[in-house]
């Protein structure tokens, strides 16, 4: 673990997404730009994607 902030960019408008939690596989984070929710999808190397909706 480290004491850097996790910083993080939105795959949908690029917005700097922050979080104060621990990342880890399945976390969402929501951009306070563009209202996306993403979920990490991989840690090494670190990936997002936004959540799909079920219909």
């Amino acid at each position: 673990m480290t004491d850097v902030p996790n910083l993080l960019n939105c795959p949908e408008c690029d917005n700097p997404l922050k979080t104060e939690k621990e990342l880890r596989k399945g976390l969402l984070i929501e951009c306070s730009a563009c209202g996306i929710e993403n979920e990490i999808i991989s840690l090494d190397p670190l990936k997002l994607a936004p959540l799909e909706e079920e219909k």
